[in-house]
């Protein structure tokens, strides 16, 4: 009897312990911007980081906070037979097409890309955010504004009411986007910069730093 009752118990500790596991996400990229992503997806809870992805050159170390570099983009697709998730944690200035290329190779190769959201940030219930975009601490998304794919809305920044953001785009530290504004597709929103409302930024657009954006 008490034999069967081990078993029964050494059952339950393996059930629960399954159930606790959480699944495993890999990061594309090994910068700046991959150290900000893991502090979110740590802060988030609802994924362990299993490692990063990152090219031969450039690398000066082989690990990222302490998460192993697991291989290169060309080791995506034998990745892909042990991790579901992905995210692509390459930083973006001038243009978005690395993290677009990325992204693009992930889908194609059946990666779920999840949205990341910090638990210090605010996202509307009334507000969307979509596939592969990374909403970082302190960031507001309020309601009505929608986020396109695979971009970053970075700390500190404010996407008001009813706002548009484009995929591939960075809303980089502290900015703001104003009410109904649309941002195109591709752009980067340089830190602290702000935009008047109900205007349009064209696709690819760069905004510097601290600009005020009073549209086309």
């Amino acid at each position: 009897m008490q034999n069967g009752w081990k078993v029964v118990l050494l059952i339950s500790q393996v059930v629960c312990e399954s159930m606790d596991k959480k699944p495993e996400i890999i990061l594309l990229g090994a910068g700046g911007h991959c150290r900000s992503c893991i502090d979110v997806v740590e802060s988030e809870g609802r994924f362990t980081v299993a490692g990063i992805v990152d090219r031969i050159d450039g690398r000066d170390s082989s690990s990222v906070l302490g998460y192993p570099i697991l291989g290169t983009d060309a080791d995506l697709p034998e990745l892909r037979k042990q991790y579901a998730y992905a995210l692509v944690t390459v930083g973006q200035i001038r243009a978005s097409a690395v993290r677009r290329r990325l992204f693009d190779q992930l889908q194609e190769l059946g990666y779920e890309l999840p949205t990341i959201t910090s638990p210090n940030a605010y996202v509307s219930a009334h507000a969307q955010v979509a596939a592969g975009s990374i909403v970082m601490h302190h960031a507001l998304v309020n309601a009505g504004a929608s986020v396109g794919e695979n971009c970053i809305i970075n700390s500190k920044a404010l996407i008001e009411h009813d706002v548009k953001v484009g995929a591939d785009c960075h809303i980089s530290t502290g900015a703001i986007i104003n009410g109904g504004v649309d941002v195109g597709a591709g752009t980067f929103f340089g830190s602290n910069a702000v935009s008047v409302q109900e205007i349009s930024i064209p696709a690819g657009s760069f905004v510097r730093a601290g600009h005020l954006e009073r549209g086309k």
